[in-house]
């Protein structure tokens, strides 16, 4: 068996693991899904039925066995909250986190590499301060207090954005819709991008350094050949394996991040529907969305593996040799 089968046989392991952990922590927890959907003045047998609908009157041997084959199907049941399927509740909400989360995550990273790569080409230079003074400022604020002083700022003192919501209520017709939803979703947006780049850049910053201080690119520099070429097709092609690993790696990290973003912002998407799944005990909304957020963690590593054996050449040859 070789190395990525292990791995992908491991991936498999892990997504069982939190399968069962799904189940069990859920129902460890204290309180009672029934308690926020029950209302006082129902009669017992009242109760009884919408514990029946739910799967909530069987053993626990049989509600696992329910549970596993909705979450491996990806039907996910019913919500208790809303009394829809979960999975219509994840369609309707997974296109506002994705229209926040993916350009967020490019233009963070286009930002943290660009401003990296010229602070660690800057030596000494005030570039060089700035970059790391910023950086630094935006990886050390939480991410919630960055949030709230923007939606205080930009929202209430000087309302150019919106306080809440992912459209405007009624929501415009015609192209007026596609502006507005813009304009809700553009501080959500530069707070992501904010609280992003600082991370990368200092991380790209510090490779950089690294990279361009060893003999091959000292070697390159002393042919002659062009600093430009030195430093993109030497310098930094030796530390994109890593780059794109954490690249990838950081992708789980955002889209768990949203429940935050989405929660301080009152958007209405996945993180937003996570939190209120599971402050009210909604077994199978919650369960849905931990088992795919584990599903884009195991994904993400899966294809983070196999992107450092495509661009790394060294890793391609001890796999043949393998």
């Amino acid at each position: 068996m070789n190395a990525m089968s292990k791995r992908t046989l491991g991936s498999v392991v892990v997504l069982l693991v939190v399968l069962v952990l799904n189940f069990f922590l859920f129902r460890i927890m204290p309180g009672d899904p029934l308690t926020g959907i029950v209302d006082p003045r129902f009669s017992p047998e009242a109760k009884k039925q919408l514990a029946a609908q739910w799967g909530l009157d069987k053993s626990t041997p049989e509600q696992f066995v329910v549970y596993i084959r909705e979450m491996l199907s990806f039907r996910f049941g019913l919500s208790m909250m809303t009394g829809t399927p979960v999975w219509d509740e994840l369609k309707n909400r997974v296109p506002n986190t994705v229209a926040l989360l993916l350009p967020a995550l490019i233009l963070s990273s286009a930002l943290g590499l660009g401003l990296g790569v010229k602070a660690a080409l800057r030596r000494g230079s005030i570039v060089e301060r700035i970059v790391l003074f910023c950086g630094a400022v935006s990886f050390s604020f939480p991410s919630f207090f960055v949030q709230l002083l923007l939606l205080m700022c930009f929202a209430y003192l000087w309302p150019l954005f919106p306080l809440r919501g992912t459209m405007s209520i009624p929501p415009p017709e015609g192209p007026f819709a596609i502006i507005d939803y813009i304009w809700h979703m553009a501080l959500p947006l530069f707070s992501l991008v904010v609280l992003g780049f600082g991370g990368f850049a200092l991380y790209i910053r510090n490779m950089m350094v690294k990279s361009m201080g060893e003999d091959y690119v000292l070697m390159a520099r002393a042919r002659g050949l062009p600093y430009r070429r030195v430093v993109w097709n030497h310098a930094f092609r030796s530390i994109l394996p890593p780059v794109l690993t954490i690249l990838l790696l950081s992708l789980p990290g955002v889209v768990s991040g949203a429940v935050i973003t989405e929660s301080v912002f009152s958007l209405n998407g996945v993180g937003r529907f996570l939190l209120e799944a599971t402050n009210s005990h909604d077994y199978p909304a919650a369960g849905a969305a931990f088992f795919l957020l584990a599903l884009l963690t195991v994904v993400c590593n899966l294809l983070a593996d196999l992107l450092y054996v495509l661009v790394d050449p060294r890793v391609r040859r001890e796999a043949a040799r393998g």
